[in-house]
């Protein structure tokens, strides 16, 4: 199961031995650690990101979930997301990329205080006792949550929104006065702009989801090759899910996109 994973530690030393012991964990199959990096909380709220693993399969940087993840840690002191989320779009984004939902990134948080590290990792794993054991005897708080598919799922709602508002004023436009049609047709032609604007959007992030699943199959099958065993049967049960929750994002966005072009043309015929 793919996870979000994160560990609080007291200070640096014990964070970056949950590090390790992570690294050992990956080694000997009882996980597979896709992405990883070791972060402090800053009396300001900050974060500071103290050492990533860049030989891992996905790296923080951009817009992954481990970045997200990041990033949805920072902020003034205090205020939770879930409070805050509301006010602020980006941090709806954020937690659709992480596939964490609020609830979760506020109960970190409220561990996380300021001098305080933790591990953030994006795993997968079978079952919590391996992580559990080794990160609680380095007297490490675990977190976890599995990541959920909702990001197509967003964007498939924020398009159907706007076909569904642009429909409304194109009805209103076929009735409206003669003063009334240029600001309608004003108001559809910005909503199209948007619309278009979200596919090309879901299209650029299919794209970097594309490659950040290559590289995790690539990672295990590299394991596998060299496993034997149930180790083997493992990594090749990881492989498996991984291609089939792409492949089901893939669906999404494809009819997505296919009913996108076919209201393009059918505002062509018109």
């Amino acid at each position: 199961m793919e996870r979000m994973l994160v560990v609080v530690f007291s200070d640096e030393p014990k964070a970056y031995e949950g590090s390790h012991a992570l690294a050992q964990l990956d080694a000997d199959g009882s996980i597979a650690v896709h992405a990883e990096a070791v972060i402090k909380k800053n009396s300001d709220g900050t974060v500071t990101v103290k050492q990533a693993n860049d030989e891992l399969p996905v790296r923080t940087a951009g817009a992954t979930a481990i970045g997200s993840l990041i990033g949805l840690l920072e902020g003034p002191v205090g205020v939770g997301v879930g409070a805050a989320v509301g006010a602020f779009a980006g941090m709806i984004g954020d937690l659709n990329v992480a596939g964490v939902d609020a609830e979760f990134v506020d109960d970190v948080a409220g561990t996380l205080k300021p001098g305080k590290c933790a591990v953030v990792a994006e795993v997968s794993e079978e079952w919590v006792t391996p992580v559990d054991t080794r990160m609680e005897a380095l007297g490490g708080t675990v977190f976890r949550a599995a990541r959920k598919s909702i990001e197509h799922d967003q964007r498939a709602r924020d398009i159907a929104a706007l076909r569904a508002d642009i429909d409304q004023l194109k009805a209103e436009y076929a009735k409206a006065r003669a003063d009334r049609k240029a600001k309608i047709k004003a108001r559809t032609e910005q909503l199209e702009a948007k619309l278009q604007a979200k596919v090309d959007d879901a299209k650029q992030r299919s794209a970097r989801l594309k490659q950040e699943t290559e590289a995790k199959v690539n990672a295990l099958e590299k394991k596998a090759e060299k496993a034997h065993g149930e180790i083997k049967a493992t990594l090749d049960t990881r492989v498996k899910h991984i291609r089939e929750e792409h492949e089901q994002s893939e669906k999404k966005l494809k009819h997505m996109i296919a009913g996108q072009l076919t209201a393009a043309a059918a505002k062509l015929e018109r």
